[in-house]
């Protein structure tokens, strides 16, 4: 279980990560940055979900 949590974790950096690429990139004029944003809303939203489903599978596990 330790394993979801690292990966929960490393979704949120990837948004930062793009989050800030697409900044850089709209500052530049440089095309891309729109999928960098979007990117960036979709690593967010996955880090939410899996929170969700391990809090879910734990609570699960612990009610038997």
């Amino acid at each position: 279980m330790k394993f979801s949590k690292i990966f929960q974790y490393a979704y949120l950096a990837f948004a930062v990560l793009f989050l800030y690429d697409g900044i850089s990139k709209f500052g530049n004029g440089t095309n891309g940055a729109y999928i960098s944003f979007a990117l960036a809303v979709l690593a967010a939203f996955m880090y939410f979900f899996r929170q969700r489903f391990r809090k879910k599978y734990e609570n699960k596990d612990s009610s038997k």
